[in-house]
């Protein structure tokens, strides 16, 4: 595959060239040197938004390294839903899964916006690893992660009323992948009440009924498709109590 507009600058929409990527990713995680390693894998692409890059059943086994924007992953419900599963950004791998044990993609994968990445073969992928322990190491601690914090979002929406559930949900995508500003926090992709309802285990009527309460205490603040948490810490106190 091509590498489609490397160095255009500011004809990627936007998208930075630089990138600080969190610590908590894959990128942000490894050395200079590994992180090096990684980069120079695959063509570097762009993506626009609402652009499907897996599907889920499918039987493709290329990696996504993100360098800069969003994307959600979401599954096919028994009802016909879609229901997201997970939001990935810059400096996060997606993907993974179908490479390492060669089955058909466990989830859907559309952009939230542009969307610039590396495109990498499962071949090229799993040489890395091979050749690289430090990589593979990261690798292996971003997935179980990832494994971590949906068996945490499980257990958090447990025994709990609709309305908890869905202060839970804004609090941990506030936290883990909002834009800070002040006491609140922005989150960077459009969300829909849709996909908070699936998220949080409630219907579409009651998810809207609870964020006109936060929005009327002043906790969040909605637009179309957008929602900014004005207060992290009373939302942090709907959600969690005294936790």
């Amino acid at each position: 595959m091509e590498d489609k507009g490397v160095g255009h600058g500011a004809g990627w929409h936007g998208l930075r060239e630089e990138w600080a990527w969190p610590a908590s990713s894959l990128l942000g995680g490894l050395t200079p040197d590994a992180r090096d390693q990684l980069l120079a894998l695959g063509a570097r692409v762009r993506y626009e938004a609402g652009r499907v890059l897996m599907r889920e059943a499918e039987r493709t086994s290329f990696v996504l390294i993100l360098l800069d924007g969003v994307v959600k992953a979401t599954g096919h419900t028994q009802d016909g839903r879609d229901a997201l599963l997970a939001v990935r950004m810059g400096g996060d791998l997606v993907g993974e899964l179908a490479a390492v044990d060669g089955y058909p993609r466990s989830a859907t994968v559309t952009t939230c916006g542009t969307v610039l990445a590396r495109t990498v073969t499962r071949a090229d992928f799993l040489e890395c690893l091979r050749r690289h322990p430090g990589i593979a190491h990261a690798v292996n601690t971003s997935t179980v992660t990832k494994l971590r914090v949906a068996t945490t979002h499980r257990i958090d929406l447990t025994g709990c009323d609709a309305a908890t559930r869905l202060a839970r949900v804004l609090h941990q995508i506030a936290m883990t992948y909002g834009e800070h500003t002040g006491d609140g926090a922005v989150i960077p992709w459009p969300i829909t009440q849709p996909e908070l309802a699936t998220l949080s285990g409630a219907s579409e009527p009651t998810v809207h009924k609870a964020l006109r309460r936060l929005r009327e205490a002043g906790v969040v603040s909605t637009g179309y498709r957008t929602i900014r948490v004005e207060d992290l810490s009373l939302l942090g106190s709907i959600a969690f109590g005294q936790r």
